[in-house]
């Protein structure tokens, strides 16, 4: 069984408590490998050796342009190690390969964009009101930013956050979900291969009570960039708001994927599958509601579940593997809760709404893709992120009522519009409470395009030229030309 250290300031090293915790793999429920349980201790050491590097030394000391070639290296040497990252992925949060091989493989953009944008971050002069002065503003690093990534998809999540705080000149602690570290603390070794100096990129793995709070309360981190629930969020937002400490919260969703009757069904079939058993529906952007225009409702049922109910599950490594296990054992008692609590506020299991038990399942933590018909919005079922296999379908008659249950939840990450009318694609698209609107599609995401969400689905933009602002801060530089009369008692 494999034994992993921290990694900080970097080096490989064992936790200060020298203790170490299991991680399973949700396939086979079996333990891989133990990971460190590291404490405040280690979080301090990390984060010193992080403030170091970016105060004093060579990162400190390198042009934009360097930073970004090293960023690129590390894209090149991603690229060559896709396949083992994936790997460990997949046995660590049994999503499917086909999946996380994508991922891996598109991971390397981040860094290629992100350090080519390092050196094209500028400051401005500016045309003052005052004669005798010069002035520009230049752009610095934040400083020293804690990144605390969910357990769903962690390195793509990680670089969503890290490409752009490197651009920028940051350096990094990052601090994984305890139930998927294993990609983070393989990925570090990367650094040292691309010619990373020591101590701007640092991996301290635990539990959140005894790490997540010491980084985000450590002294010395400027910034917490930060994606899971709501729940945790909030805490951590008001622990880092007491402490005056930037933060980036991307928290989740309750996205509504509507259907009008004028769209391609066969493509909206596909995309509401797509939306939400895709990842077994564990991601932030799932379209875990289906709105569908009453005049084609049962009809559009019809084809979703032709389609829906020839889901393959098994074993996530498989190719022919299309619905995988849920990642940990509460999510997997949360997700089939949420389905006993559907039944009980009445509404219809049409598919699923059991634990999966086939064969090819073994000993895993699946729960069967499932579709609800007959939700009302008010549901709990229509408000709270399952984040698991579960699909609710709602019908709605014109626009209107389309939009006002779509924005009716307290979330507003993504949501998608299905229709061949332009001007309806428009207009929706312009009135859905959502940091992300699909027209015709879902799920696409990009390094070059801004994701986040409205409300309460969090604050700030990743990916994009967007993104690396959060991590910068303004300062603005006067200089006396000399043409002014030096007057002490007066404020120029």
């Amino acid at each position: 069984m494999k034994r992993y250290q921290l990694h900080i300031n970097g080096a490989y090293r064992e936790p200060q408590s020298g203790a170490w915790f299991e991680t399973q793999n949700p396939y086979t429920g079996e333990t891989w490998a133990e990971i460190p349980r590291g404490d405040a201790q280690d979080a301090d050491l990390a984060v010193q050796a992080a403030h170091q590097a970016l105060t004093s030394g060579p990162w400190a000391e390198m042009t934009a342009t360097q930073r970004g070639a090293l960023m690129r290296k590390l894209g090149d040497l991603i690229a060559q190690d896709a396949t083992r990252l994936a790997e460990t992925e997949v046995r660590d949060n049994g999503k499917l390969f086909a999946e996380m091989h994508g991922q891996l493989n598109y991971l390397p953009q981040w860094f290629y964009y992100y350090g080519g944008l390092a050196d094209k971050i500028e400051g401005s002069t500016l045309p003052l009101d005052k004669k005798g002065y010069f002035a520009f503003t230049r752009h610095e690093p934040v400083g020293v930013v804690v990144a605390i990534t969910p357990w769903n998809s962690p390195l793509l999540l990680l670089a969503w956050k890290l490409a752009p705080a490197l651009a920028a000149g940051c350096t990094v602690v990052v601090k994984p979900s305890e139930f998927t570290s294993a990609s983070t603390l393989e990925f570090a070794a990367l650094f040292e291969k691309a010619g990373f100096p020591p101590g701007v990129f640092n991996v301290v793995t635990g539990f959140g009570a005894e790490v997540g709070t010491a980084l985000v309360e450590h002294p010395l981190v400027a910034k917490i960039s930060f994606t899971g629930s709501d729940a945790t969020g909030r805490i951590i937002n008001e622990k880092a708001a007491r402490l005056l400490k930037h933060t980036s919260m991307e928290l989740g969703g309750k996205s509504p994927n509507v259907v009008f009757e004028d769209a391609d069904l066969e493509q909206a079939v596909f995309g509401a599958i797509s939306g939400i058993f895709a990842a077994t529906g564990q991601t932030c952007i799932a379209g875990s509601r289906l709105l569908v225009q009453r005049s084609i409702h049962d009809e559009f049922v019809k084809r979703l579940l032709e389609v829906a109910s020839s889901a393959r599950m098994g074993d996530p490594m498989s190719a022919d593997t299309q619905v995988g296990p849920v990642t940990t054992p509460p999510q997997f008692k949360k997700v089939l809760d949420y389905i006993e609590v559907a039944q009980q506020e009445g509404a219809t299991a049409v598919l699923g709404g059991k634990k999966g038990t086939a064969p090819e399942c073994g000993n895993g933590w699946f729960v069967e893709p499932t579709i609800f018909t007959g939700v009302r919005n008010d549901m709990r079922i229509a408000q709270e992120e399952v984040f698991g296999p579960v699909l609710s379908i709602i019908s709605f008659e014109d626009e209107a009522d389309a939009l006002r249950i779509a924005n009716d939840v307290r979330f507003g990450l993504a949501a998608a519009v299905w229709t061949t009318d332009i001007g309806r694609a428009i207009r929706m698209s312009e009135k859905l409470q959502a940091g992300t609107v699909w027209v015709n599609t879902y799920r696409a995401v990009s390094f070059m395009v801004p994701f986040g969400g409205y409300k309460d689905s969090g604050l700030g933009r990743e990916n994009g030229i967007e993104a690396v602002k959060a991590f910068l801060q303004t300062k603005s530089v006067w200089i006396n030309t000399g043409a002014v009369a030096s007057n002490p008692f007066v404020m120029r």
